[in-house]
């Protein structure tokens, strides 16, 4: 039995997570997957959707090497090694040779979950920004984690949950779903879907605007 890090909640939704991503995504693909964390995800998806080349990355560079002995221990053919991706930084990548190139790769989707509310609110823009640089044409950007919402009324788990992010570091906390949708069209991208998940989380589909007539 595997000893990697394994976190109880990535368990749990990987298979609703996965039911969306197959109805949401096209049949083949390359998915960049941002903050990978403990790689559950990465191999779960990769193993389910074979046609789907899938490169994890985390910005912890502590996270790397039970992330890369994830990906070995799933022994995928179109899961990739994992590299060092910050949000923040000027360049995707961080460091790693795989996109050493004088154009920055693209890709057919971005999935990033979790994140936003564990990380400083100018991580949303940066990740707005950065996949509008790395989307083809035609593709996507998901997100999944818990959001609030206008006139929506906010579940107790996740009034609690924020209140105990906020008080872990004050730059945390779960983000306004209008707020997000707002860096998104800043960057060029607009909300396509929004799809309830279990434990009062959201999975969100974002794509590039449609042009101005």
């Amino acid at each position: 039995m595997s000893d990697l890090p394994c976190s109880p909640a990535a368990d749990r939704n990987k298979r609703p997570i996965l039911d969306a991503l197959t109805c949401i995504l096209g049949e083949r693909g390359t998915a960049l997957e941002i903050a990978s964390g403990t790689g559950q995800h990465a191999a779960w998806f990769a193993a389910a959707m074979p046609q789907w080349i899938w490169h994890p990355t985390d910005a912890d560079a502590r996270m790397r090497p039970a992330l890369a002995s994830r990906v070995a221990e799933a022994a995928l053919p179109n899961l990739r090694p994992p590299l060092l991706l910050d949000v923040m930084a000027p360049q995707w990548p961080s460091q790693g040779p795989a996109f050493a190139q004088k154009e920055e790769k693209k890709f057919d989707a971005i999935y990033c979950a979790n994140m936003l509310h564990i990380a400083p609110w100018a991580a949303c823009a940066a990740l707005m920004q950065g996949a509008a640089r790395h989307l083809l044409p035609g593709g996507l950007l998901i997100t999944y984690g818990p959001y609030f919402e206008e006139e929506v009324p906010p579940a107790p788990s996740n009034q609690a949950f924020d209140e105990d992010l906020r008080a872990r570091n004050s730059a945390w906390g779960i983000r306004r779903l209008e707020d997000v949708e707002a860096e998104a069209r800043r960057s060029g991208l607009e909300l396509r879907e929004r799809h309830a998940m279990p434990a009062n989380n959201l999975l969100l589909v974002f794509g590039f605007q449609a042009a101005l007539s």
